[in-house]
């Protein structure tokens, strides 16, 4: 059993949430791999004069997906890459290849992992740890445009 003297929290703070702010993200990807899309969020946060709220981010694909992962060290992503294909290989005998082999397995990592992201926004900047950055990770091995929805919703300044 843990101490409860080892638990903090801060004072709760309230803000009339009356303000929506919508925007299409286009992303040109160049084959499998991740995207670090948080500039551009924080970019379009700052641009709607989010203050406290949360952007909700959602990708319209369904052979890519959102994560939330390390930004420091690059091989984090290199290994999640290789887990992803080992949980669903090419040439597994999928029924649906449709656009090729990678097709299939493309539609289970995106089932694994996320379509979309919701990040709380706290005094004007997205609550993100220090090693958090927010990716597009495109399962296909060639090139696509993806559409990705961003949303604020909250108070703005």
């Amino acid at each position: 059993m843990s101490s409860s003297k080892s638990i903090s929290r801060t004072a709760p703070s309230s803000v009339s949430a009356t303000t929506m702010v919508s925007s299409l993200l286009t992303v040109q990807t160049s084959g499998m791999g991740f995207t670090d899309l948080t500039a551009e969020v924080a970019k379009f946060a700052r641009d709607a004069h989010a203050r406290e709220g949360a952007v909700t981010l959602f990708i319209r694909h369904t052979s890519a997906s959102l994560t939330i992962q390390e930004n420091a060290d690059p091989t984090v992503l290199v290994d999640l890459a290789t887990a992803l294909n080992r949980l669903a290989p090419e040439n597994a005998g999928w029924r649906h290849d449709t656009e090729g082999p990678d097709d299939m397995p493309a539609h289970i990592k995106t089932m694994l992992t996320a379509t979309s992201l919701h990040i709380p926004v706290l005094q004007g900047a997205l609550a993100l740890g220090t090693w958090q950055a927010i990716y597009l990770v495109e399962h296909r091995a060639r090139p696509h445009r993806r559409e990705i929805v961003l949303q604020f919703t909250g108070a703005t300044s």
